[in-house]
């Protein structure tokens, strides 16, 4: 089956990995075995965090929004890692790098 019979086939994607064709309910692709689990992507966005961090960063607000709430309370408690996480997490922010509480990289700005 070629590109253009599996596009009108709702039944069939491809691969992440290698873009072998198979069917949707695959969890593993049959010709490299890669793992087609969830997008790795959040749908929370990077600005609202970044925001969050700069204006009440020391009560833990961006992590917070994205769920990881024991990691908020130390960074309350510690006052963001006495700035040390504060920076890191900026940085990560920036970047593009910062997880939500389930590992989804936070990849959109708006």
């Amino acid at each position: 089956m070629d590109n253009s019979t599996a596009a009108a086939n709702p039944q069939m994607i491809f691969c992440r990995a290698c873009g072998a064709q198979m069917h949707t309910s695959a969890t593993a692709c049959p010709k490299c075995g890669a793992t087609q689990g969830p997008s790795s992507l959040s749908n929370r966005r990077i600005l609202p965090a970044v925001l969050l961090l700069i204006f009440v960063g020391w009560l833990g607000a961006h992590r917070f929004y994205v769920g990881k709430v024991g990691t908020a309370i130390l960074f309350i408690i510690t006052l963001g890692g006495l700035g040390l996480w504060y920076l890191i997490d900026l940085i990560m922010l920036v970047v593009g790098s910062f997880t939500d509480k389930e590992g989804n990289q936070l990849t959109l700005w708006t």
